[in-house]
């Protein structure tokens, strides 16, 4: 069984064989257990790429963008795309593969002008933060021009939450930092990725306190899902979950195959791979309901 034809992965790193080496020294360098290989999911050109999509159900994959991060011992850029990367994408590939682009709040109103440049690329679905980057909550006033730019041009803010690797703070990943943000910001779509473990019933109470705020998997490969967790997709959150691999932490053959497993309402599995996130992400279009 796949995912539901349509179905979007609203946040994957990027997919090709030369981020292989990266990925292993993250994760090695963050003291992580994870297995990031797979013989049916694993790094591969573009065209591969869509053509397992198709094979599992998906129709987009939404990716991570940013620049360099100079000054800065950080290393997502290492892992998501670049501009030009995104360009070519996109072009070869049309609306299967868009990205967000990851912000550097550490950047001023240059960072924020940067932004705003990258929202008018085609390919750009919505912005999105490395949290444990930078050590700053989501109520850190240093991502409030951010907020402003996401709710001006109606796209969706995405962040990690939860804890994180070794090498980074977990404090600034608790998930009720976006509680301040959500009320300044109603018409901002706010994204609490990586199920905000070990503190997944606060990212819960966010997504059950504001209809703007939304819950995401990604990482999470699904048959490691808290219960509360899947209560929650399958009961009061049915419209307030999206779901995400964060490849290559989860493959979508892998999603595909425990997705199945789980035996979720057909509505709501509808809803959790594809209508809430066409909604959230409301520049992919495609049917929401």
């Amino acid at each position: 069984m796949n995912a539901p034809i349509g179905a979007v992965d609203y946040w994957c790193n990027a997919f090709t064989p030369d981020r292989r080496a990266a990925w292993e020294t993250a994760i090695a360098d963050q003291g992580l257990a994870l297995k990031v290989t797979r013989p049916t999911d694993d790094f591969c050109s573009p065209e591969e790429m869509v053509d397992r999509l198709a094979a599992t159900g998906f129709a987009t994959l939404v990716l991570t963008c940013c620049d360099e991060h100079p000054g800065s011992d950080d290393d997502f850029p290492a892992v998501a795309t670049r501009v030009e990367e995104m360009r070519r994408l996109h072009d070869d590939h049309g609306a299967a593969l868009v990205a967000t682009w990851s912000i550097d709040p550490r950047t001023g109103s240059a960072g924020v002008r940067r932004a705003a440049e990258i929202l008018d690329e085609p390919w750009c679905v919505g912005l999105h933060v490395h949290t444990h980057s930078w050590d700053r909550r989501l109520d850190h006033a240093d991502y409030y021009p951010y907020y402003a730019l996401a709710a001006a041009a109606d796209v969706p803010f995405v962040a990690q939450v939860g804890a994180s690797g070794g090498r980074f703070p977990s404090e600034c990943g608790r998930p009720a930092g976006v509680d301040r943000p959500a009320i300044y910001f109603p018409e901002v779509r706010f994204v609490l990725s990586h199920t905000g473990w070990p503190w997944t019933t606060e990212a819960i109470a966010m997504a059950m306190k504001f209809s703007n705020v939304f819950l995401g998997t990604a990482t999470w490969p699904p048959a490691r899902w808290a219960p509360e967790l899947l209560d929650f997709i399958q009961g009061s959150g049915r419209d307030s979950c999206l779901y995400g691999t964060g490849f290559p932490t989860t493959g979508h053959h892998q999603a595909a195959e425990q997705l199945a497993r789980l035996d979720l309402d057909p509505d709501v599995l509808a809803r959790l791979t594809t209508g809430n996130a066409r909604r959230v992400f409301g520049r992919l279009g495609g049917p929401t309901g």
